[in-house]
């Protein structure tokens, strides 16, 4: 048995966005990501090989998909399933606390 929370070991300072791998199994890995602020680069795009389900847990953060120039706000309890190769960037995480983000990558 494992177990956990995610909210535990959270630094106060995040000057840096953290993942941490909680599970992997065969094709599967469950990541808890946590942003203060971060995004991604100008002109960078996340072009991944594997499906990624997110379930942004607290805070706020906004998505941008290349195909159709789209945007999605997540809030608490807000998901998305992302297809592989659907490029996409985050454009902005809250800064006033912690963005904490569930990721199945699958």
């Amino acid at each position: 048995m494992q177990t956990g929370d995610l909210f535990h070991a959270i630094p106060a300072s995040l000057p840096a966005e953290i993942s941490d791998c909680l599970l992997q199994s065969g094709n599967v890995r469950i990541e808890r990501i946590v942003s203060k602020g971060q995004h991604s680069p100008p002109g960078f795009w996340y072009d991944q090989s594997e499906h990624e389900w997110v379930l942004l847990v607290k805070g706020a953060a906004t998505l941008r998909f290349e195909q159709g120039n789209k945007t999605i706000h997540l809030t608490p309890g807000s998901y998305v399933n992302i297809a592989a190769h659907e490029r996409h960037r985050v454009e902005w995480t809250a800064v006033d606390e912690e963005t904490v983000w569930l990721a199945v990558f699958y």
